[in-house]
């Protein structure tokens, strides 16, 4: 099983036994509306809907694409204000950059020994972590920024793909995009989440959401 998929079915088993309510709280979901996006993300990522065709034909992935943006921009509708919302879209860009960047060191050869790590996990991690950092306090910010960080690189490989006139199948969303979407917005938000708590307890008040 996919990590991605083993991810979102974790998330779904703490909802449903009430264990991620005070987070969901703070991303305005209920846990009807979590459950339904996970179960949408899980489903929808075996729906590839065709774009275009030619000699770089374009696809997107229904569970590891629409789905996770329109929780974004949800997220980003919601914000409490406009700083958070610029910060989450600022925070996005900077960890897109960032890992297209890395992401064109080597190409990451399986066979390498040198490959002491999956490139889902580190550009994951990567983008977690970014994520976390630029986007501050606000668990919105950087849930959001893990999970588009990761698809505005899809978006760079797809648009770096149409221009070079590459006889290639793009699938945004797909070929693993999906769980690391998940794993990266899991860090992030996670992340936010445990600092969060930290600060709470010491400052003696509630910390940013």
């Amino acid at each position: 099983m996919a990590i991605g998929t083993t991810l979102l079915l974790i998330a779904a088993a703490l909802i449903f036994f009430g264990a991620a309510q005070r987070l969901l709280d703070r991303l305005r979901l209920t846990d009807s509306q979590a459950l339904v996006l996970i179960a949408l993300m899980i489903g929808g990522s075996f729906i590839t809907i065709p774009l275009t065709r030619g000699p770089t034909s374009i696809s997107v992935n229904l569970g590891g694409a629409v789905v996770p943006l329109g929780i974004t921009a949800y997220l980003l509708l919601t914000a409490d204000t406009s700083t958070e919302r610029w910060r989450a879209i600022i925070a996005s860009v900077i960890t897109a950059g960032i890992v297209y960047g890395i992401s064109q060191l080597t190409d990451f050869d399986p066979s390498s020994p040198m490959l002491i790590i999956d490139p889902l996990w580190l550009f994951s991690l990567i983008a977690g972590l970014v994520g976390y950092v630029v986007a501050g306090r606000s668990r919105r910010a950087a849930f959001v920024a893990g999970i588009l960080g990761i698809f505005l690189v899809d978006l760079l490989h797809l648009f770096r793909a149409v221009l070079a006139g590459m006889n290639t199948r793009i699938v945004l969303g797909g070929a693993g995009v999906l769980d690391g979407m998940v794993v990266a917005g899991f860090i992030a938000i996670g992340l936010a989440e445990f600092v969060g708590e930290i600060r709470e307890r010491v400052e003696g008040g509630e910390s940013e959401l």
